[in-house]
C-alpha cells in the first residue's frame, strides 16, 4: 500500500510558496495586466471580529457570534516590468471619473517544478491603493516597483482542477 504523500508526484506534495505569479485584468485595457514578477506577495488574509453577546443565566461566559469579515490588501514587493501598466492602472483609478475602475487579480501558487498550479487565489474588485518606485541609487541594481497595495472586496481560493465561477 503506498502512502498518501509520494515525493515524486506533485499533485500530492505539500503547497510550497516560493513559485507564484500574480495576475490582474482590469477593463478596458489590454489582456493581462501583471506582466511583472514579484519577489514577494502578502496579504492573502481574512479575518473575522466575533460578536459577544451575554446570555441569561449563563455564567460560563458569553456567547459568540459571527461578526463582520475583514480582508487584507495585497502586497506586492520588488517587482520587476518592461512596461509601465501597474501605474498606469493607478493613474486610472485616480483620474476623476475612475474611481469605480475595479480589475480582478489572481495569484497563482505553483508547484516545485514551476508549472504545476496547486491553487489560485481569485481576488475580485481591486483597486490599487499604493505605488512605490525603488529608490534611485547608481551603486545599487536595485529593480523597478519597489512595492504595490492593492486592496480587494471578496477572495475566493480554489484548489488544483477547480474551475472558478463567473464574477456576480
Amino acid at each position: 500500500m503506498s502512502s498518501p504523500f509520494d515525493p515524486a508526484d506533485p499533485a500530492v506534495r505539500p503547497f510550497t510558496s516560493f513559485n507564484f505569479k500574480v495576475e490582474v485584468q482590469v477593463p478596458g485595457m489590454n489582456g493581462q495586466l501583471a506582466s511583472a514578477s514579484f519577489s514577494e506577495c502578502d496579504g492573502l488574509e481574512m479575518s473575522m471580529e466575533p460578536k459577544s453577546i451575554r446570555e441569561g443565566g449563563r455564567n460560563s461566559g458569553p456567547v459568540l457570534m459571527a461578526g463582520p469579515v475583514g480582508y487584507g490588501q495585497l502586497t506586492l514587493k520588488r517587482g520587476m516590468t518592461a512596461n509601465l501598466d501597474l501605474w498606469r492602472w493607478f493613474e486610472r483609478v485616480s483620474a476623476s471619473g475612475n474611481g469605480g475602475l475595479r480589475a480582478s487579480a489572481e495569484v497563482v501558487m505553483l508547484a516545485a517544478d514551476a508549472v504545476t498550479v496547486q491553487l489560485h487565489y481569485m481576488l475580485r474588485e481591486c483597486l490599487p491603493v499604493k505605488v512605490k518606485g525603488a529608490s534611485l541609487n547608481a551603486k545599487e541594481g536595485l529593480i523597478a516597483i519597489e512595492e504595490m497595495q492593492v486592496a480587494y472586496e471578496s477572495p475566493e481560493l480554489l484548489l488544483r482542477g477547480e474551475t472558478p465561477p463567473p464574477p456576480p
